[in-house]
């Protein structure tokens, strides 16, 4: 499926709002290139299953943030970029990779034209966007939708602090803490010290508090809880989980805890 077809039936919440300012810039090519086309996405609208709206304001939301952070350094990795291609290879694919690959260029290219007028104007904006989605996606959808930013900072082998930053940012906007980036942060590291941040507690906290993070931890990022973005993203979910469980025993292991 090419991406100028779920976008050409992009729905909901993200029509509207600053995500569907950027939307407009971003994709007017995709859209209506002609009556045929129009028709076309007509009928794939209609015939959208009932959470397509939600899955597409999503990735679309994905798109947008990513374009934020993979500048966040000034540069445009392309270890970053292929990071997202390999993500709508797999979502979409191979068709849309290349209009996937389009609209984050242009919204490098509408951050330029912004902040040559205002440096701080695309900043703004991507506020208003994690506005925007605290507003019409869960909790546990926003979780999972910065465990794949924080992904594509980790994809080149170095996380610098201005990409932390960005990150932090893009959580804050989007109601999300700075405990919940380090936590992203830190899964997959072989490191107790990391599994500590990963369950979003100290060293010094006590047994019944582990036991008591692990519990809230296994609830909020619980693959079930954002099955209706579609099975590719559950299946993200589920590897996030499973690395969640390698902290927690981890931890529970160098304190002989059962």
């Amino acid at each position: 499926m090419a991406l100028g077809k779920w976008i050409g039936g992009f729905i909901g919440w993200a029509a509207a709002g600053p995500l569907g300012a950027l939307l407009g810039f971003a994709i007017g090519s995709f859209i209506d290139r002609d009556s045929k086309s129009s028709q076309q996405h007509s009928v794939e609208h209609n015939t959208q299953s009932p959470n397509s709206g939600q899955r597409n304001s999503f990735l679309f939301s994905l798109l947008v943030m990513a374009s934020y952070i993979i500048k966040a350094d000034g540069k445009i990795m392309h270890s970053e970029m292929e990071f997202v291609r390999q993500f709508l290879r797999a979502n979409f694919g191979e068709a849309a990779v290349a209009e996937g690959n389009q609209i984050l260029l242009d919204l490098f290219e509408k951050r330029k034209q912004m902040d040559a007028i205002n440096p701080s104007a695309f900043r703004s904006t991507i506020y208003d966007c994690g506005r925007q989605i605290a507003a019409n996606l869960t909790y546990e959808e926003r979780l999972q939708l910065l465990r794949f930013l924080a992904m594509i900072a980790q994809s080149d082998g170095h996380v610098c602090d201005k990409e932390i930053e960005a990150l932090k940012e893009v959580a804050s906007a989007m109601g999300l803490s700075a405990n919940e980036v380090n936590s992203m942060l830190n899964l997959g590291r072989n490191t107790l010290e990391a599994a500590y941040q990963v369950l979003e507690i100290s060293p010094s906290a006590t047994d019944d508090e582990v036991k008591a993070a692990y519990r809230k931890l296994a609830l909020k990022h619980h693959p079930d809880r954002v099955a209706s973005l579609g099975e590719d993203i559950r299946k993200a979910a589920e590897e996030k989980f499973r690395q969640i469980n390698e902290a927690k025993d981890k931890i529970y292991k160098a304190r002989n805890l059962n």
